[in-house]
């Protein structure tokens, strides 16, 4: 059973037990991350996540690795566009142990300078990572192209230029405006007491700033873009995409489905043309994502540099097929097997559950249950998919971004 309170600090914790597992999985999410940043502190919410595993007034980087170990435990942290979360997954009995770990990281970071030096360095190294690998850095350009003057287009891992401007203070500042009590939530999910759990983290945060206010981010207009990257590479990587849905809006169910009858699977169409029939592709697939205010649909694939255009051409036989003909009932049922049976599975796994109750309280201020999200795709029926199917056939009005070893006309590819 889901249960959600508030704390007498207002924090707000939500809970889901399990008690046939032994384990337990606790995660503490704040509603900050790259939307939240201005062009000179790109990246701070990033930077912020690593120097939380660099040293508290109690414990050094390595202790804070040590005690994890001691426990059992696996550690964690990610950022994202919206919002940012630290967990541990440990067994039961050490529920308590991991809990004070986390708070001692959240609370009690020190946010050394010279960590702070080495660690801008490390992920400086982590840029440039991300684009030695194009099939990466492709989709990161895409959604900067995408969402143009909204909020979502920014960088979650910043640049070298914005991390050297970014100072102590400021990182201080951005923890005492971002880091409130009214915007954190303590998701909990497993084999636990909730006595317990809630005792370990009833008035630990009133030295937090009590509330932040609501954001209204502005939405821009789209506008088609392209770009293409010359590299060194032995392979061109395109990636396609355009503005879809928000994640509550209703019309999520049936873009979520049409997506894996696209190119979500082994069984779906664009891997069934482009890989399987035509042979241009290992990689090929669509994605689709909501967020609060916003979404996106995509299309990936990975071919050699004399197939880019074939391939292409080959997504646009695809989706002119969508617009004139639609799908079948059988292409339906298995979507609706397939995308049930995956959200089930991850629901499963106890970080899993964590991260869906943590996700949605965090974000849209609620529980979204599986049974209702189960409810929502079988309620998906053909008329639904009609619907959303025009959001994204018509190739002319996506941006498109193209890593490949010589110049393009990648606009010219996908619009004539």
């Amino acid at each position: 059973m889901i249960k959600s309170k508030i704390l007498d600090d207002g924090v707000r914790l939500v809970t889901e037990q399990t008690s046939f597992v032994q384990s337990v999985a606790i995660g503490i999410w704040v509603k900050a991350g790259a939307m939240d940043e201005t062009p000179d502190i790109s990246g701070i919410s990033h930077l912020i996540e690593h120097m939380m595993f660099k040293g508290t007034e109690k414990r050094t980087a390595r202790d804070i690795a040590a005690d994890v170990d001691r426990i059992g435990g696996q550690i964690n942290a990610f950022t994202g566009k919206e919002a940012t979360c630290y967990y541990i997954k440990t067994i039961s009995s050490n529920a308590d142990k991991a809990a004070e770990i986390l708070l001692d990281m959240l609370l009690g970071s020190k946010f050394d300078s010279g960590e702070m030096k080495k660690e801008k360095k490390v992920i400086c190294e982590e840029i440039k990572m991300v684009q030695d690998m194009p099939d990466e850095d492709v989709q990161d350009t895409m959604l900067e192209m995408v969402f143009k003057g909204d909020p979502l287009a920014k960088s979650i891992i910043g640049t070298a230029t914005s991390l050297r401007g970014i100072s102590r203070n400021k990182v201080m500042k951005y923890l005492h405006d971002e880091y409130t009590r009214n915007s954190i939530v303590i998701a909990v999910a497993g084999n636990f007491d909730e006595d317990e759990i809630t005792a370990l983290f009833e008035n630990k945060f009133r030295e937090l700033k009590k509330t932040k206010p609501a954001k209204k981010h502005k939405r821009s207009s789209f506008e088609p873009a392209f770009k293409v990257k010359v590299r060194d590479i032995e392979q061109s990587h395109i990636c396609l995409a355009i503005p879809a849905l928000k994640q509550l809006d209703p019309r999520y169910y049936a873009l979520s489905l049409l997506n894996n009858i696209m190119g979500g699977s082994m069984s779906s169409r664009l891997f069934q043309n482009i890989r399987e029939e035509k042979g241009l592709a290992y990689s090929v697939f669509s994605t689709t994502a909501g967020y609060t205010d916003n979404g996106y649909f995509s299309i990936y694939a990975g071919v050699a540099h004399d197939k880019i255009r074939a391939a292409i051409e080959g997504i646009k036989e695809e989706m002119r097929l969508l617009e004139e003909k639609g799908i079948t009932e059988e292409e339906l049922a298995t979507a609706k097997a397939q995308v049930k049976s995956s959200y089930v599975f991850a629901q499963e796994n106890i970080s899993g559950r964590m991260f869906s109750i943590g996700k949605n309280m965090t974000m849209f201020g609620k529980i979204i249950t599986l049974e209702e999200i189960v409810e929502g795709y079988d309620r998906v029926n053909m008329d639904d998919i009609d619907d959303v199917k025009h959001l994204i056939t018509d190739l002319s009005g996506y941006c498109g971004v193209c890593a490949t070893a010589k110049r393009i006309p990648l606009r010219k590819y996908v619009t004539e």
